[in-house]
């Protein structure tokens, strides 16, 4: 059984004769018999009286409510598909390391809101090795991250570099540490720090770089916001390992001391990922080059060096 025949089927039904049946459907009257007949020869049984006008049979009877039921399901797909080639999508779902959805989504969200009023933006604060997964999944259509090569290297994945950042050390003023005029690695080896909840992937890139030193990480606290790291370190028992983005927030602040670590330096890259089959869809489209061109635009102001 194809759609066709079934589109026939409900022509003839609908005008009760062939002919006009033909007409309604722009081919010639063989096209739309052969049809109905090829559905007849399916079914095995016939669905019209073909003497005078063409009236159903009990077989047709029982067979347009659903013919009407398959056809109108066809078309409804047919148009959700054509909307979203054009882009009237209902909604768009963002998620975003913490930096980004604090600092760097809310003008982008605001000039998306701008063009496409009708979408419905939502957005969630995810770490970049969890936003990757449920992006992966279908949950979201873009991601702004930290990049893992392991989850964004595959055919599907779009992946636009967005700008590389150093990872420096916020401390209170008064710690130890604050007053040596060179920091290493090795520094940090036995102060307790505030570090970043599992799945979040600046969480896994210090520790990997304390693995490859050969030192313990001393995680005596474990959060997910930036400002929560802020507060933490203010009350002066705890440091941290944070993004320069942020940081540049808080060298201002006269409780904290912002510092770099000799080598190896410790860098993040942050990109934006979504798919190659939500790129076509012109609202996502235009969201991804909005976003790239912003935050790169702000990046270029606030960290010269990280493009």
């Amino acid at each position: 059984m194809r759609l066709e025949q079934l589109q026939a089927f409900l022509a003839v039904a609908e005008t009760g004769n062939f002919q006009q049946a033909a007409q309604k459907c722009g081919v010639s009257q063989s096209t739309i018999s052969r049809q109905v007949q090829s559905l007849e020869a399916t079914m095995g049984i016939s669905l019209f009286h073909r003497q005078g006008n063409a009236k159903l049979t009990l077989g047709g009877d029982r067979l347009l409510p659903h013919a009407k039921k398959i056809c109108q399901i066809w078309a409804t797909a047919t148009q959700e598909l054509y909307d979203l080639q054009a882009g009237k999508q209902t909604e768009l779902c963002v998620a975003g390391i913490p930096s980004a959805c604090a600092y760097q989504l809310p003008p982008i969200l605001q000039r998306f809101a701008k063009s496409y009023p009708n979408v419905q933006l939502r957005v969630t604060t995810l770490g970049s090795d969890r936003a990757l997964k449920v992006l992966k999944d279908g949950l979201i259509d873009i991601a702004i991250v930290m990049n893992n090569p392991f989850l964004t290297a595959s055919a599907e994945m779009v992946v636009e570099r967005l700008y590389e950042e150093k990872i420096q050390l916020l401390l209170p003023k008064n710690h130890p540490l604050s007053k040596k005029e060179e920091l290493t690695w090795k520094d940090l080896h036995n102060f307790p720090q505030a570090v970043f909840k599992d799945g979040y992937g600046l969480q896994r890139l210090v520790q990997d770089q304390f693995n490859r030193q050969g030192l313990c990480l001393n995680a005596a606290l474990e959060l997910n916001s930036l400002e929560a790291f802020r507060g933490v370190v203010k009350q002066g028992s705890l440091i941290a390992l944070l993004p320069e983005t942020f940081l540049v927030e808080v060298t201002n602040d006269p409780e904290l001391v912002v510092r770099s670590l000799s080598e190896p330096c410790l860098t993040r890259e942050i990109v934006l990922v979504t798919t190659s089959d939500r790129i076509q869809i012109p609202p996502i489209q235009y969201f991804c080059k909005l976003a790239a061109e912003m935050i790169q635009q702000d990046i270029s102001v606030i960290l010269p060096n990280a493009l």
